[in-house]
């Protein structure tokens, strides 16, 4: 599709300049609080316990702004396993005034 193509598709959608912009996601999956001494002990192959079960809820964000729940399922896509995250509910959230 050639850029004067898709502006007239994004336009005819409701679309704006600022549709086409990608957006950073953060997907918080736990938090872990280990001690300083503790950290500096952490080497490769060290496990670090989260604060969460691997079947509980993730948060979605975009910056510091929640935008949403979800949960983690994998994915096959081209033959290989992709973490993926099935959307649950849709944070409630406003503009900055």
């Amino acid at each position: 599709m050639d850029n004067a193509t898709r502006e007239t598709s994004a336009r005819s959608e409701g679309a704006t300049p600022f549709t086409s912009v990608p957006i950073e996601i953060t997907v918080s999956v736990g938090r872990a609080r280990p001690l300083v001494r503790d950290l500096l002990k952490l080497d490769e192959g060290s496990v670090l316990t989260l604060d969460r079960r691997i079947d509980d809820p993730v948060e979605l964000y975009v910056g510091d702004q929640l935008i949403g729940i979800g949960a983690l399922e994998v994915i096959e896509t081209d033959g290989q396993s992709m973490l993926a995250v099935r959307l649950t509910e849709v944070a409630d959230f406003q503009a900055p005034s």
